[in-house]
């Protein structure tokens, strides 16, 4: 392991490097297979606040973890310390936990013919050239356009600014060696606002692979004052049923709670409200989730799995029937099924909808509540029950009539997806789901 000595700096080249000579070091020692993943990340951080710097972060973080297979029994170890004799002794360590486990007969790499062959470029890296003078600039620019939008702006939480750029190495003993770089760069800014002895909060962020694409500060800083201001002078509003509109970004969490459902871990533990569910109708009919891994630059794209299987595009709910659940290797093989390629996740998954955007949804909606913020962490996975606080809007007439406050939404999720009547076009992109605004019609409203 000459080859690993004195290595400091990185590049994709290097770390492949290692990553060959890690799965030959656990060779050597006997292993059935072995699987290693390494990465190496550089960013940048800053955070002012109130026009002076608050914060200001390097990171050069790197990593490397190894996974043994011996007679079906599982060891693993990871170290930081890319030395050779680091690496020897987490080889060795992974080598020896491996005699402790409990053979399982599921566990062991993800099949030879599934790995990735070629995999495509994706156009994940887009290095944004900003030094720290440069984001401090971006930074107070943004808080700035913020505190002067209106008067009543009168505190901070402050601007951010994030940079980071990363390189991903995955290996295994069925000859699989693949590399594919990553960058992600982010701008958000949180204000507060005070009117007659209330105060509230709220933000704004932007998110993209390419710096090119994320809004200017002075729209970062805007848009979270607008949302701040809009909140002051909150009501309460009287318990009920009322049709309730997600946000975009609201949107995706609430539909994010059914692929948490079908994930294949949920599954084979039995802890899932949506157990044993595929062929099964689960939504309304008009409503499809397509996963589309391979989307140039998208925040959730990727070429292959964390084992190394290839991605592909699928449909996972078509005309509101779930078709299947999301597996890597493991969860497959103890259902009895195949792996999808979702190790680690899903990739890009895609809700289409052709209301228009968040006014049109409004129109469509009426009279109820517009969910800007949801609060707590109120959802079981096991039995799909829902209670979420909410930060928002009273709607008359297709019309913001007033800000609500210390108000829960509830139902069951099995229940509530039948209710979605309605689903926008305004996607948001700045995450791996994309789904528009969101009308679920007449769910159980908790207020004064």
């Amino acid at each position: 392991m000459n080859a690993l000595s004195g290595r400091t700096s990185l590049d994709t080249k290097a770390l492949e490097n290692i990553v060959q000579e890690v799965l030959n070091e656990a060779v050597s020692l006997g292993v059935d297979q072995a699987e290693v993943s390494a990465s190496h990340d550089i960013g940048l951080a800053v955070t002012a606040r109130l026009g002076e710097v608050e914060s200001l972060e390097y990171t050069n973080d790197r990593g490397i973890g190894i996974t043994v297979y011996k007679d079906q029994k599982k060891g693993s170890a990871s170290t930081s310390d890319f030395s050779a004799k680091a690496l020897r002794e987490a080889v060795g360590k992974a080598c020896s936990f491996a005699t402790f486990t409990a053979a399982d007969e599921h566990s062991g790499l993800a099949d030879a013919e599934r790995m990735a062959s070629n995999p495509p470029d994706l156009d994940l890296a887009h290095e944004w050239n900003v030094d720290s003078d440069e984001a401090i600039r971006i930074a107070i620019e943004c808080e700035e356009a913020g505190r002067s939008y209106d008067k009543r702006i009168t505190n901070s939480e402050g601007a951010s600014v994030g940079t980071s750029s990363g390189v991903r190495v995955y290996g295994n003993t069925h000859g699989f060696l693949s590399s594919y770089p990553k960058t992600s760069h982010s701008l958000s800014c949180v204000v507060v606002g005070e009117e007659n002895g209330s105060m509230e909060r709220d933000y704004w962020y932007t998110a993209a692979r390419d710096a090119a694409m994320l809004e200017s500060a002075q729209a970062v800083g805007v848009e979270a004052a607008k949302r701040t201001v809009a909140r002051l002078g909150g009501r309460k509003i009287k318990t009920g049923t009322a049709h309730v509109l997600f946000t975009p970004e609201n949107a995706r969490g609430f539909i994010g709670h059914a692929i948490g459902a079908i994930a294949g871990g949920a599954q084979y533990r039995r802890s899932s409200f949506l157990l044993d569910a595929a062929g099964e109708k689960i939504f309304p009919t008009f409503l499809q989730m397509q996963e589309r891994p391979h989307i140039p630059g998208a925040m959730a794209s990727a070429p292959y799995d964390a084992e190394g299987v290839a991605t592909s595009n699928r449909d996972i709910v078509v005309d509101g029937v779930l078709q299947g659940y999301i597996l890597g290797s493991y969860s497959a093989r103890r259902l009895g099924l195949e792996s999808t390629g979702n190790a680690g996740g899903s990739h890009n998954l895609l809700v289409p909808g052709s209301s228009g955007d968040l006014q049109s949804m409004m129109k469509e909606m009426g009279t109820g509540l517009l969910v800007h913020e949801l609060i707590g962490q109120g959802v079981n996975g096991v039995t799909g029950d829902y209670s979420r606080g909410v930060v928002g809007f009273w709607v008359e007439n297709g019309e913001v009539t007033f800000p609500v406050h210390e108000v829960t939404i509830a139902g069951n999720l099995k229940d509530l997806y039948q209710r979605i009547i309605s689903i926008g076009s305004d996607q948001d992109l700045r995450g791996g789901t994309r789904c528009g605004s969101l009308l679920v019609e007449s769910m159980k409203i908790a207020g004064a």
